[in-house]
């Protein structure tokens, strides 16, 4: 039995497929590069056009048991050399990194690798695994020293009053952020008329906040729902909500950071700004405080590219031109929903309409356009995905989101630049401040 993860956290997986493009390394006699996916993946000479095999993108990791049966992790003789792969034995992350000046950007395995866990036989190309017959062979790379013991405030219920206790409050049409899969392998996703745009992805964490539905349980006293034959009281209202991608803030005491003090002033913001049932997702970017940047930052030196240090300077800070701390925020997704809970997707044209009325900001926008073919939209996509972030344009930009805008509901895909693939791998490993979001999702799925 073939399994994924649930789509509660930023799913990873890896997929079959035939390769069906090879080259000559440039500068290498004992490798090659295969295209998959549109990847660049650089493979030995056993590899041959026509091969089934597995192909693992980046920012994922290998489980130990599966790196270990293939001999894949590093490891020593009793001369010190090395008789293993090279993957870190604790880590056996998959990074984008340049080779003898070839991009590589994940790791191709023959598909014989899995017939410990399963017959070969029945996976077919575009077959997406995590986990094969109980074990697993892999998940998103989150390094465990990103993990903060801080990560609950007072709205976890460690430090309830009493009026707490006798209330019991929820949103039930609060809806979560939706996860973004990518791009690359979503062909299929599209059909001839689609109406797509190309939109920024930014480099921040996520936030939502919604005029929503809510529900408040009071619990009377015991004695006189005894005396009195009396049911708990509910009390429905419209009232504004924030919350991280996952989590509902009931206040902004806590967080991975200690405080999520800098995402108040985005809920008082919007709180009076939206309509009963409207709910906005956007991206917040800069900085938590003076001394904390909300994602990580990393030392442009170790990406071993004098081109790119000389572009972007010594240091990558995704700041979109916020100054040292400050931060900022830009729509990127709205909805609204009925009191019964029905909901609607607001096209873009329309999210950047009601966002230009709020007078609030939206993600930037390179194109609009019909898809036709799977080229004609990676050709449009090549203009934009790469170079310097167009807001601050002191940092690389990480990609683009191309939004599939006819379908009932939130339809989008992303596709990353090989520099920020090279420093998000850095970061993870670097960096002092976490990731938010995958901190959350680790102790979210535990």
């Amino acid at each position: 039995m073939r399994t994924a993860y649930d789509g509660k956290q930023d799913m990873y997986n890896a997929y079959i497929t035939t390769i069906k493009e090879l080259r000559k390394h440039s500068n290498a006699d004992r490798l090659q590069c295969a295209t998959i996916f549109g990847n660049n993946v650089i493979v030995d000479l056993s590899y041959r056009e026509g091969q089934r095999v597995i192909f693992f993108p980046t920012d994922g990791q290998l489980s130990e048991e599966f790196a270990n049966d293939n001999n894949l992790v590093r490891k020593k003789d009793e001369n010190g050399n090395n008789i293993g792969g090279y993957l870190d034995p604790e880590k056996r992350n998959i990074t984008a990194l340049k080779l003898r000046g070839e991009k590589s950007e994940g790791l191709v395995l023959p598909i014989e690798v899995l017939s410990k866990y399963t017959n070969i036989d029945k996976l077919t190309d575009g077959e997406q695994i995590a986990m094969l017959d109980g074990h697993e062979i892999c998940k998103k790379y989150i390094p465990r020293s990103n993990r903060r013991s801080n990560h609950s405030g007072s709205s976890n219920g460690k430090n309830r009053n009493k009026k707490e206790e006798r209330e019991k409050i929820s949103y039930p049409f609060f809806v979560e952020h939706v996860d973004t899969a990518q791009l690359a392998y979503n062909q299929g996703a599209f059909k001839e008329g689609d109406i797509c745009y190309i939109t920024l992805k930014m480099h921040g964490t996520s936030a939502r906040t919604a005029n929503a539905i809510q529900v408040t349980k009071r619990k009377l006293p015991k004695l006189l729902r005894k005396l009195f034959h009396l049911k708990d009281k509910e009390i429905v209202e419209y009232k504004p909500v924030s919350g991280t991608r996952r989590t509902t803030l009931r206040d902004y005491e806590g967080g991975w950071y200690g405080s999520n003090a800098f995402r108040q002033q985005y809920h008082d913001m919007f709180k009076d700004k939206l309509p009963k049932g409207v709910e906005i997702f956007y991206e917040i970017v800069g900085w938590v405080d003076e001394n904390k940047t909300i994602m990580g930052r990393c030392s442009n030196k170790l990406i071993k590219d004098k081109g790119f240090s000389k572009q972007y300077g010594d240091e990558t800070v995704f700041s979109y031109g916020c100054e040292v701390g400050q931060s900022d925020y830009y729509v990127y997704r709205m909805t609204m929903t009925n009191p019964d809970g029905y909901a609607v997707e607001l096209p873009w044209e329309q999210v950047q309409i009601e966002c230009e009325k709020m007078g609030v900001k939206c993600v930037p926008t390179f194109e609009r356009f019909v898809f036709t073919t799977w080229e004609d939209l990676m050709e449009r996509v090549e203009k934009y995905y790469d170079g310097a972030d167009p807001i601050g344009k002191s940092h690389v930009r990480e990609g683009v989101v191309v939004r599939i805008d006819n379908r009932s509901k939130f339809t989008a895909y992303k596709h990353k630049n090989f520099s920020f693939k090279v420093l998000e791998g850095i970061i993870k490993d670097t960096a002092d401040a976490p990731d938010m979001e995958e901190a959350e999702e680790l102790v979210a799925n535990e």
